[in-house]
């Protein structure tokens, strides 16, 4: 008898999983509240995988040996909640997806800067010649990779949400970014839970792995304090030289494990700011723990490009410099942003309130931002958090409407900065939605 999988949610993650689950021959059946993307639709028809949209079916679903759940849909939603009350496990494509790998896998979590650390991770080890693949909220999802690659590692980015639907999934390197406020939403408003969520990444890791992370974070830091972990700790600084981990010395990123190593000049890193040297030392971490060579990955961090909506310069217009940063969907996305700012800056943020406290970047809009152009559906908040501190504050319904008022108030040597802090499903369909209708509206001043 054919054990039942029941996929919610037709999306990359639902149809990857599925592609999977065909293939280790589970009887598969996708169910989607909304629409699935004709592509989406064509994929799982080649695979002959029975699915519906627009509803979920629940005499059907409720056969189900075991249910893999999107990442979006939250675990309070009436259906989860019955599933698990009938005992029916629920859990995340890494879950269903790493019981049918043997590769070592880098995951990585964090508030801010996972996207920019998993590319920068994959692009070391690919120029070590790795065999490696790179998943979560980048190209082919992991599941559809398991199915159809033969990758000896996978690095891989995990949300707080994928790691809340893991029971057995372990990572031999884990990399913890930073944790600050975000998704409150989803976790009762209690950053406390959202803390745990993230921690679940070195749950089920043991002596022989490795949990690398920011030991400048005073909440990772406190939490390491009250709380084990199994895992060797690899903590990496830019405030205080280290025992063991990652620091600076001289403008130096210094790495030192069983001995010393001098890796490069910070200047050299292609990605400039606090933040990305960062990246740099986590990623360079897990490289030298995998045993890529010093020499390579020193080259590798000089001539890497970055990311697409992560502050991403766009183009010059009259002096005038409009970056990109689409990606910032929380606060602290936002500083970092405004802390990379050397210029007068006109900010344009807003969209979905993600239970936001605008009240940490006062200090930065006041020493850098000349003007705030909100783009949002509801600016309450951010009206009335700066509304005292710059002199111009506009309200605009849409990427082009917003560009055309920056241009307007930009002076010459400014910059304008797309970087939202917020979700973007009022106005788009995803932060990468934004991010080129942003590109589309400077393209066309």
């Amino acid at each position: 008898m054919k054990k039942k999988l029941v996929v919610l949610g037709g999306g990359e993650s639902g149809v990857g999983t599925a592609i999977l689950g065909k293939e280790k021959g589970y009887d598969v059946f996708v169910s989607d509240k909304g629409a699935i993307t004709e592509n989406y639709k064509k994929v799982l028809k080649q695979y002959e995988v029975s699915f519906e949209e627009r509803q979920h079916t629940e005499e059907i679903i409720f056969q189900a040996d075991v249910v893999m759940k999107s990442p979006g849909i939250p675990d309070k939603v009436e259906l989860i909640q019955q599933l698990v009350k009938k005992g029916i496990p629920v859990i995340s494509e890494i879950e269903f997806a790493g019981k049918y790998t043997d590769a070592t896998i880098v995951g990585i979590t964090g508030s801010n800067g996972k996207t920019t650390t998993t590319m920068i991770t994959h692009h070391l080890l690919e120029k070590a010649e790795f065999n490696v693949g790179v998943a979560g909220n980048i190209g082919d999802s992991f599941a559809k990779q398991v199915a159809e690659k033969e990758y000896d590692v996978y690095v891989l980015e995990l949300s707080s949400f994928q790691l809340d639907g893991i029971e057995r999934f372990n990572s031999h390197i884990a990399i913890l970014t930073n944790i600050t406020p975000d998704h409150l939403d989803r976790y009762d408003y209690n950053f406390d839970n959202y803390i745990e969520s993230k921690f679940r990444i070195t749950k089920n890791q043991t002596e022989s792995d490795y949990l690398i992370y920011d030991s400048d974070d005073e909440v990772i830091t406190g939490w390491l304090k009250r709380n084990t972990t199994k895992a060797t700790l690899v903590p990496f600084s830019l405030e205080k030289e280290l025992e063991y981990g990652a620091f600076i010395r001289e403008n130096n990123i210094i790495i030192k494990f069983n001995s010393e190593e001098v890796l490069m000049n910070v200047s050299n890193l292609k990605l400039q700011g606090k933040h990305n040297t960062k990246n740099a030392m986590a990623s360079a971490m897990a490289a030298r723990l995998l045993k890529a060579r010093k020499s390579t990955i020193a080259e590798s961090l000089s001539d890497f490009e970055g990311v697409e909506h992560r502050l991403e310069n766009v183009l010059k217009i009259n002096g005038v410099q409009y970056v990109n940063d689409s990606k910032a969907t929380n606060v602290n996305a936002a500083y970092y942003a405004l802390e990379c700012m050397d210029t007068p800056t006109v900010w344009i943020v807003g969209g979905v309130d993600k239970g936001n406290d605008y009240a940490d970047l006062l200090p930065l809009v006041r020493e850098k931002v000349k003007a705030i152009v909100c783009l949002g559906l509801d600016n309450t908040k951010i009206i009335e958090t700066f509304q005292n501190v710059v002199d111009i504050l506009v309200e605009t319904a849409g990427a082009e409407e917003a560009v055309k008022v920056a241009h307007k108030v930009a002076d010459k040597g400014d910059t304008v900065l797309l970087s939202p802090a917020c979700a973007s499903f009022d106005l788009f369909t995803s932060y990468e939605d934004r991010g080129d209708k942003f590109k589309e509206a400077v393209r066309g001043l």
